[in-house]
């Protein structure tokens, strides 16, 4: 019999005059995997911090079995001032203690792509989010521990590094896990009980997150619980699990006899005949079309001789390689970043959308609603049907109460949201979204994915977040980090197959150098690491001076826009940078 982990008992929570949790008892036994869902605001984040020690419960008790270690990654990345990398993630072990050690080494590889001193001596205060979010992880997969509590690990993980993550957790066997997370296929991947928090209660349900859209569905069936509306979305999501590509999860939990009952009248989630008639009549036959394009940010070259087209309906998904050049072939399109060789042909009746992964400084003093029906009071969606900006806000999460808050009073998944709304607000016929599902809770997404189903224009997305890609893209395009855009025709499968083929085949065709010629080499790779560290320093001090004059400058909008645009481009110039010092580290080490 497994052994039981740590107990909640009874457990309360409130802030202010707001209940998080009320009375809730639950159980983590050795070895479960277990999930936990609900909308942003629920609770999920103080049910974890609960069950680690971090923050005491208003009432009731938390007990561990004797000498249980217990580890928890949170969303704020934490250490000492002048603490290195090694210090965080080694601590004060020798280094011949770990350094022989192949699952040490496996975690490094995976993480960051190699063991390497240059980066255990940088200073952890001085990295970006996604690499304290890529250290905290290192350290907590190294220790050893009972039960490790994972609050939005895959947040600055590509699909890659998901991939890898959910493969090195389902190695071992003995963890037990507690995840919070919106992205759904890494919940599908890694747990086997779901928890949803909802009300101030806990929920709990048999299997990954395919079988709770399916549990749910049923329930709400059978107790009439939920309004028609959700029950709907629940129906067409698990429609599109059973209907969709196959191997979407590694393991599919849910009842396939009860799927089928549940969905036997459910239609597919897009006519896509219906859609494209929509597209060409709004868009014509042309949308974007690149010749022979070189794309470059500074001096690094990003993609070579690209010929492209894209046409009307077209739902195209992104993936590649961190400083690949996602971001910058997007803002290509958008007309934001030039081309340094080549053509683009843009569609004359094209209207543009695009959501960057930056928020639009708007008046704090405006209300929630007035930000958005200063864009449009209505939208059409496709298919003749139209949507008030009212409607809009509360498919993406903003009831009734919440459309008069101040802007200034919202969060940052908050703006976030309130950003596409306003974008969607403004009818385009092609929507550009660049990482959109950051800060969204998994309802908030499920009704964005249901939006997008009826949307009959043409839409292009980046995100790592794979579940969300699969189930509103019809197409995949990656960057493999080899100056070329390649068609995906199996998806992200392909990519990841791809990707693992040509990490071997540089492993294996490596060159052998005489000692000299190496030697030489090796001073060069230094050389081009400090200048490179340098050249992170300043990108990284830019943008804080961008930012800073953003806040000087919130009252005018023409250098707000400005301003963002710098912004962009700065931090794709950072990416890019980061990506070369990465590969510079790794050639030190082989």
């Amino acid at each position: 019999m497994a052994r039981n982990v740590v107990n909640i008992e009874e457990v309360s929570k409130a802030f202010d005059i707001r209940p998080l949790l009320d009375r809730v008892s639950l159980g983590v036994s050795e070895g479960e995997r277990i999930g936990i869902v609900g909308r942003n605001g629920s609770g999920k984040s103080t049910l974890m911090k609960i069950i680690a020690g971090v923050e005491d419960p208003d009432a009731g008790r938390v007990t561990k079995s004797n000498a249980a270690r217990i580890g928890i990654l949170s969303q704020i990345d934490t250490a000492a001032a002048d603490a290195t990398v090694g210090d965080v993630v080694i601590g004060n072990r020798e280094k011949h203690e770990w350094a022989s050690d192949p699952q040490i080494r496996e975690i490094f590889t995976g993480l960051f792509g190699g063991f390497d001193d240059h980066l255990f001596e940088r200073v952890f205060s001085s990295l970006s989010g996604g690499e304290k979010r890529r250290v905290g992880l290192a350290k907590l997969l190294i220790d050893d521990l009972d039960l490790i509590l994972l609050d939005e690990p895959t947040n600055h993980l590509d699909v890659e590094g998901v991939a890898w993550l959910a493969q090195h957790l389902n190695n071992r066997k003995d963890l037990a896990l507690l995840v919070v997370t919106h992205d759904r296929w890494f919940l599908d991947a890694v747990t086997d009980r779901t928890w949803e928090v909802v009300l101030g209660k806990v929920e709990e349900y048999d299997g990954g997150y395919s079988a709770f859209v399916l549990a749910k569905a049923e329930r709400s069936r059978q107790a009439n619980v939920l309004d028609s509306r959700r029950n709907n979305l629940i129906r067409k999501e698990l429609a599109w699990l059973r209907r969709g590509a196959p191997a979407r999860t590694t393991k599919p939990k849910f009842r396939v006899d009860a799927a089928n009952e549940l969905i036997s009248a459910e239609p597919a989630p897009r006519d896509s005949t219906e859609l494209l008639k929509f597209a060409l009549n709004r868009l014509g036959n042309t949308v974007f079309e690149l010749h022979h394009a070189l794309i470059r940010a500074g001096d690094k070259k990003l993609i070579e001789d690209l010929t492209w087209n894209i046409g009307p309906g077209d739902r195209i998904g992104i993936v590649g390689v961190n400083g690949s050049g996602k971001t910058t072939l997007m803002r290509t399109l958008a007309a934001l970043h030039q081309l340094s060789a080549g053509k683009l042909v843009t569609g004359i009746t094209v209207k543009i959308a695009f959501l960057t992964q930056h928020l639009d400084e708007l008046d704090p003093e405006w209300r929630l609603l007035e930000a958005v029906e200063k864009v449009a009071t209505h939208v059409e969606i496709g298919k003749g049907k139209t949507l008030s900006a009212s409607q809009l806000c509360e498919r993406l999460g903003f009831d009734r109460d919440a459309q008069w808050t101040p802007v200034g009073n919202l969060s940052g998944g908050e703006r976030r949201r309130l950003q596409l709304t306003r974008l969607l607000m403004d009818s385009p016929n092609v929507v550009l979204l660049d990482e959109p599902t950051n800060d969204f809770d998994i309802e908030t997404l499920t009704e964005l994915e249901d939006l997008l189903d009826s949307y009959g224009g043409t839409l292009i997305v980046i995100s790592h977040d794979r579940y969300f890609l699969e189930r509103v893209c019809d197409r995949f395009y990656g960057l493999l980090g080899d100056e070329n855009l390649r068609d995906l025709p199996r998806g992200v499968d392909e990519y990841l197959e791809r990707r693992a083929d040509s990490v071997s085949s540089r492993g294996n065709t490596a060159p052998k150098q005489s000692s000299g010629s190496s030697a030489a080499e090796q001073r060069q790779l230094k050389k081009d690491l400090a200048r490179l560290e340098k050249q992170i320093v300043k990108g990284k001090e830019r943008i804080a001076e961008l930012f800073a004059e953003q806040e000087r400058e919130s009252a005018n909008h023409q250098r707000l826009i400005e301003l963002t645009n710098e912004l962009a481009s700065a931090e794709s110039e950072l990416a890019s940078r980061e990506e070369e010092w990465l590969q510079v580290t790794l050639a030190l080490e082989s």
